[in-house]
């Protein structure tokens, strides 16, 4: 069963004349300012596929964004391990499978460096160390303004929660995430050499995922980053950054790998697949036309209600606590 899902999603990528990658919008200079849509639309590149943007502006804390669309199969982030897990995992684009003199083992062990203690680094600096306006900008700034608060203290709360800082620990996790940073940089720096991809001169989905996790800190943190300025330690780290910025965002948009970031898509995907199915038969035309214009009024009544309450719960809360209250919650806070 899941083999002929395999291979009906394999051949459902290659008859779609265009895939979709839906993402966060651009900022910094980047097609995506999201640090888990960037890894995604990198490895699509690197991969030299075709693709269109389409940008998602309306629900900022959605977990299932980016995703990808072909035919009738979507890709989604909070399914089977992420987006470019997928595709791996479906061979319908692995280019893991090229390495042929470098061991397994020394790729996962090399992308949990970048998966885990970067991407817990670059968590700490977006939601705790920056005032919120990077993160605003990334996935609020399209929102009415208590709803933006709300969800930024949300998020903040919740990085908090997953990394273990409490008041009592604030200093001392502080200290471990940036050592841990530190440590990986310095490994990613002398795996990489003078080479233009991590292992075999080949790209992998960890130069994805590096690249990716780079250019977010290079483009997108303040200079007085602690974690940009570990990373501009490292030359060569730079150069690898720099190289593959124009190879691949810059160059790739000329060649038409990945158009423009369109602003007007729909953040509700047209070909939901339900959890745990890559693949299903396309209905007829104008009865998939009237699902899915139903799903659309649900989703928008829906987040039309999450808004009107978020509202409320803000404005109750802005009546019984005052401002600094709402950016020291309950011994999990970091304090300055």
């Amino acid at each position: 069963m899941a083999s002929a899902s395999a291979a009906a999603a394999a051949a459902e990528w290659e008859a779609a004349e265009r895939k979709v990658l839906v993402a966060r919008k651009p900022c910094f200079g980047l097609p995506t300012a999201c640090p888990t849509s960037l890894p995604v639309l990198l490895y699509l590149r690197l991969a030299q596929v075709p693709f269109d943007i389409h940008v998602d502006t309306s629900f900022p804390d959605a977990d299932h964004i980016p995703y990808v669309e072909f035919g009738d199969c979507v890709a989604f982030n909070n399914e089977k391990g992420g987006v470019i897990e997928y595709l791996k995992g479906e061979k319908i684009v692995d280019l893991n499978s090229k390495l042929t003199s470098v061991s397994p083992s020394d790729v996962l062990s090399t992308k949990a460096m970048v998966s885990t203690w970067l991407a817990d680094a670059l968590q700490y600096e977006l939601w705790v160390v920056d005032d919120g306006s990077i993160t605003h900008d990334i996935y609020f700034s399209d929102l009415a303004w208590p709803i933006g608060k709300i969800l930024h203290w949300k998020k903040t709360r919740d990085v908090k929660h997953l990394l273990g800082i409490t008041k009592l620990n604030a200093a001392e996790k502080e200290e471990e995430i940036y050592q841990k940073a530190s440590a990986a940089y310095e490994a990613l720096s002398l795996r990489l050499g003078d080479q233009i991809f991590l292992f075999d001169n080949s790209p992998t989905d960890v130069d994805a995922l590096l690249l990716g996790h780079a250019l977010f800190v290079l483009n997108a943190l303040p200079d007085t980053s602690v974690l940009r300025g570990t990373l501009q330690k490292h030359e060569n780290l730079v150069n690898f950054v720099e190289h593959h910025k124009v190879q691949l965002l810059e160059d790739s948009s000329s060649s038409g790998l990945g158009s423009s970031p369109s602003p007007s898509s729909s953040s509700t995907p047209r070909k939901r697949a339900s959890a745990g199915q890559s693949y299903k038969p396309k209905p007829k035309a104008k009865k998939e036309r009237t699902e899915e214009e139903k799903k659309f009024r649900q989703r928008a009544k829906y987040f039309l209600a999450t808004q009107l309450v978020a509202v409320l719960v803000f404005l109750s809360l802005m009546g019984g606590v005052d401002s600094s209250e709402l950016d020291d919650d309950d011994g999990m806070d970091y304090e300055d």
